[in-house]
């Protein structure tokens, strides 16, 4: 799919970002083909700047349009480093979905998901809105509210459970603690982290900043599910949206393809000290209009451009017996990964898996071939798997890697519907 641009978008920016957006059903995780996409700038909406349709995958082609200058996004109190589109999305048969804010930096590729309502199944036929806040490090947001970085249980001094899991749902309350007229949503782990570093950080910045970001999303994102931080109190969710208490979640916004393709390199992994079972609670803050005792994630970035890994960026914060850890429990898969890539010649149990995972996900995504189930990794197989890359944003090389063996095995879970929030 090529990008494109119109000339006449061109007047005020002389750079570039490319946005996809991506339309699935709210029921069954299925694509929303032939869906009509318009999109205009937030500051003239009546002005429409491109029109597009979905394909059978339900994605647009990649559009090219106008973004601020790049160092905008590379040094704080700029002017905003983003420009922010509208994306209105009418497709028969459901409900019609208009999103306002979304983000686009400039080089990068900016991904727009869509769920939208059958109208069978619901009975509000009217246009649901979706507003994307600013971005925190240009918005004003509530700084974090100091808490000690290792968790015990106030009676028995103990941590609550007995290993680190990596959840296959955060139920994400989209306000304070005590705000009972705030939403709860359901957010896939995954995707719940590349919304929070997509909302918290800038992705045109060095990779190991991005990377050591990450690191500190997931760790404190994992210690409130290892602590049952929010549920030891009485409260029916894992984390909350509010940044006085934990990180910024922003329902509805784009994420950024280089912060997806890490999380999903990364998602099991996460901060550890010595003799401490429980993932480490990462405080961190801006570094600019907040300081604290953690990681600064302006102060992040200089470091990335220094040529410091991102190991090196979270010892510098944290100190040097920081260290990298990984869960060996992923809740919501059939399989865990084999510990090895999968390619031409591979063969066995775990490739006939893949196989008939990839064949049940090919019917609500008919651009991935249909694959004989043999157990042997053929060209038929390589070309399933990088179609499915191809529509899910990995990189396309054919090979089972392991963040491609685990979006397979997330999305056959939601296509399947093995596993539903709240069972």
């Amino acid at each position: 799919m090529s990008a494109h641009l119109h000339a006449a978008q061109n007047g005020s920016f002389s750079y570039t970002g490319t946005l996809q957006i991506n339309v699935t059903s709210s029921v069954g995780f299925v694509p929303v083909p032939d869906a009509s996409i318009t999109i205009s700038d937030s500051s003239t909406p009546e002005q429409t700047i491109e029109q597009l349709l979905t394909d059978e995958s339900g994605q647009t082609a990649p559009v090219t349009l106008p973004a601020p200058n790049p160092e905008y996004s590379q040094e704080p109190n700029q002017p905003r480093p983003y420009t922010d589109y509208t994306i209105e999305v009418e497709a028969p048969g459901f409900e019609p979905v208009r999103v306002t804010g979304s983000e686009l930096l400039p080089d990068e590729l900016s991904i727009q998901p869509i769920t939208m309502n059958p109208l069978e199944v619901s009975d509000d036929q009217a246009e649901e809105d979706i507003n994307i806040p600013d971005h925190t490090l240009y918005g004003e947001y509530p700084p974090k509210i100091p808490e000690a970085e290792i968790k015990t249980d106030p009676e028995t001094g103990e941590i609550v459970l007995s290993r680190v899991v990596i959840p296959e749902y955060i139920i994400v309350h989209d306000g304070v603690p005590d705000d009972t007229s705030a939403p709860n949503y359901y957010v896939r782990y995954k995707d719940y982290i590349k919304n929070v570093a997509s909302s918290e950080i800038y992705a045109t910045w060095p990779e190991s900043a991005i990377y050591a970001n990450i690191l500190a999303i997931q760790s404190f994102t994992l210690n409130r599910v290892y602590t049952e931080w929010y549920r030891s109190k009485g409260y029916p969710f894992t984390i909350t949206s509010s940044t006085a208490y934990d990180h910024k979640f922003i329902y509805g916004r784009n994420i950024y393809q280089n912060i997806s393709r890490l999380v999903d390199s990364i998602f099991a992994n996460y901060l550890s000290r010595p003799g401490v079972r429980q993932p480490i609670f990462t405080s961190y803050c801006d570094g600019d209009r907040v300081t604290c005792q953690g990681l600064s994630q302006w102060g992040s970035k200089y470091l990335g451009e220094q040529g410091y890994s991102a190991i090196e960026i979270i010892r510098y914060y944290y100190g040097n017996d920081m260290y990298i850890n990984s869960a060996t429990a992923i809740s919501g898969v059939p399989s865990s990964w084999p510990g090895y890539d999968l390619g031409i010649g591979a063969s066995g149990g775990k490739v006939r898996q893949l196989q008939e995972q990839l064949n049940r996900i090919a019917r609500n995504y008919p651009a991935i071939p249909r694959i004989t189930p043999d157990g042997i990794y053929g060209q038929r197989t390589l070309d399933a798997v990088k179609a499915f890359q191809r529509i899910f944003g990995l990189n396309p090389t054919g090979v089972a890697d392991y963040p491609t063996w685990y979006q397979i095995s997330n999305v056959y879970v939601a296509v399947s519907r093995i596993a539903e929030p709240g069972t």
